[in-house]
């Protein structure tokens, strides 16, 4: 007998529409894998997700900046086809919002875990975030939030060059217009250029004190909280190697043993009240030694695969466990195992599977379901072409936007893959609104 009810499908929302959100197929895999039909509401025309053998249906999703009333009518159109509850699980910190705003609309089409439906909001906005973190005297950056130009300019000053400028909302970022949802600000002048386009980002801008990045400080927590409160599965897991290099998102990961985190993790969601999956990110002060909490993802991180234990359980499986009223099976964690993303870490992905203590888990390949994989290096030779005529035709100055203040900034990765506050260089504005990871 199956642990799952695989009466009760999944579905997976994300309107985000980066092709190589590499934990939507980790999902599909998870829940696929366990005989739960799985059904994904996500722009998989150009992605390798699209391929995998345990999709049971593609359904057209929200545009990017759909608004929650649209998010909603789409998930009701979609219940409607598959005209059974089903296990909702969002992929982005648009839709869990709009999914936890929406939470008695959508039952019982849906099953949901129960808690406030403004806490998803307060916990990705990142200027809440700062007064969240305040409130529970948990460490984060020193954060300002500017009310003009000149103010951010002096706030800048104030908090000592370079500086972290955010957008609160960084969902609400459109696409193409040059903006990200994070940069590296040096001068008070550019921070005072960006506070100009706030209208345009579409969310406040804050400025946060810098944590240089460095061996050993950047940390991630992946957990479901129960209906109890309780956190299950997941677990403390540190960055070993990011693309860009040094900063950004995870290219791999490591499943690492750390009280520190797991308490601060454990404690936040207790005095919260949270309840589900949540991906946050930590990193570590080389002066103080300080775990500052920087994002809290209300929802898997891409990387989510890293933390399946011995049992099998990881942080959506359990999700589905939980809200179907079926017991969580008891697992051993796997220190030392890893994941990887084989497009931006490929000669670890071409390491031994065996020279890894706890396992190794390919964000891409697997035996089992061998067509994502082959699909990847063809559409991301595609996409990376696509990226170098870009930046060729930005540096002759034939792009509108190439002179853009922002664009002059060093950009930062925020959350997920497109995931969260990394302090990270990166040159992709699709990893900048997904999400994390």
């Amino acid at each position: 007998m199956s642990l799952f009810d695989t009466r009760v499908p999944a579905v997976l929302l994300r309107t985000d529409r980066n092709p190589f959100h590499h934990g939507t197929l980790g999902a599909v895999r998870s829940l696929g894998r366990a005989g739960v039909d799985v059904h994904v509401v996500a722009d998989c025309a150009h992605s390798p997700v699209r391929a995998s053998r345990y999709v049971t249906g593609l359904h057209t999703p929200p545009p990017p900046g759909a608004s929650p009333e649209d998010i909603a009518a789409a998930l009701r159109r979609v219940a409607a086809r598959i005209a059974r509850p089903a296990v909702l699980i969002p992929m982005d910190d648009a839709c869990a919002v709009a999914v936890a705003r929406a939470r008695t609309e959508l039952a019982p089409a849906y099953l949901l875990p129960d808690q406030p439906g403004d806490l998803p909001a307060r916990v990705a906005d990142k200027a809440e975030l700062a007064a969240v973190c305040a409130s529970l005297d948990v460490p984060h950056p020193e954060t300002l939030v500017p009310g003009g130009p000149a103010e951010a300019a002096r706030a800048a000053w104030r908090l000592g060059l370079p500086v972290v400028a955010k957008w609160s909302r960084p969902w609400l970022v459109p696409p193409g217009g040059g903006l990200r949802s994070t940069v590296l600000v040096r001068s008070a002048r550019e921070a005072g250029e960006l506070y100009r386009r706030a209208e345009e980002a579409g969310s406040r801008l804050l400025l946060q004190a810098f944590l240089p990045p460095g061996a050993d400080r950047d940390w991630f927590f992946h957990g479901y909280a129960d209906r109890s409160g309780a956190v299950r599965a997941g677990g403390p897991g540190r960055k070993t190697r990011a693309r860009p290099r040094g900063a950004g998102l995870t290219a791999v990961g490591r499943w690492t043993p750390n009280p520190r985190v797991q308490a601060l993790a454990e404690r936040v969601t207790a005095e919260l009240g949270y309840r589900g999956v949540f991906d946050l990110d930590f990193r570590r002060c080389g002066t103080t030694g300080r775990y500052h909490l920087l994002d809290f993802n209300p929802r898997p991180g891409a990387q989510f695969r890293l933390f399946a234990d011995t049992a099998g359980l990881d942080v959506v499986r359990a999700l589905h466990l939980d809200l179907t009223h079926r017991p969580l099976p008891e697992g051993a964690p796997r220190p030392g195992r890893v994941f990887v993303v084989e497009n931006y870490a490929p000669l670890s992905a071409l390491r031994p599977a065996r020279a890894e203590r706890g396992g190794r888990e390919l964000a891409w390949h697997a035996r089992d379901d061998r067509a994502p994989g082959r699909a990847l290096w063809a559409l991301w030779g595609r996409h990376v072409g696509a990226r170098l005529r870009d930046r060729a035709l930005r540096g002759r100055g034939t792009r509108p936007d190439a002179g853009a203040p922002a664009a002059r900034a060093r950009v930062v990765r925020q959350g997920s893959a497109p995931a969260a506050d990394r302090t990270g260089v990166s040159d992709r504005p699709e990893e900048d609104r997904a999400g994390r990871h």
